[in-house]
């Protein structure tokens, strides 16, 4: 299977998207397909917006997943998650609607994000969304991100 790489953000200047509505997310053939193996992408510097406030919101992603026949392009997959830095939503409606535009888009065999983000008032939210089990023989190594305790 073969991608025309002229249909993709990598390799061509691309403006950071207004909203996570208007970001563009490719996928390119997955090499390896049927073999069993996790991609992680870690973002450890997202930002939103507090619907209510207008403050920002800090967190970090952990976006875990076993491939099937397509993987997410890294660039347009950062262009995706900067794009939320003027987004006003909160923090579970960020972490479950990432995690669900990144599934439809790629339809892997399983999937996970972990939202970790920091105190507002006081209270830090972290926000878990899987498809299901972890497939048998995974290897499946923890998120890397301590409970709170100041980060």
């Amino acid at each position: 299977m073969s991608i025309d790489a002229s249909t993709l953000q990598l390799g061509h200047h691309a403006e950071l998207p207004a909203s996570p509505d208007e970001a563009r997310l490719d996928r390119v053939p997955n090499p390896h397909q049927g073999t069993s193996y996790l991609a992680r992408f870690t973002c450890p510097e997202f930002t939103s917006i507090c619907p209510v406030t207008g403050q920002p919101d800090f967190g970090i992603l952990v976006i875990d997943y076993l491939p099937g026949q397509w993987l997410v392009e890294s660039k347009s997959l950062k262009l995706y998650l900067g794009a939320f830095r003027n987004h006003g939503a909160f923090h579970e409606d960020c972490t479950v609607g990432i995690g669900k535009r990144l599934v439809d888009l790629l339809a892997p065999e399983w999937f996970r994000i972990g939202g970790y983000w920091y105190p507002r008032g006081g209270i830090p939210i972290d926000v878990f969304w899987q498809t299901g089990e972890p497939p048998k023989g995974l290897w499946l190594p923890d998120q890397g991100v301590a409970p709170y305790r100041g980060r």
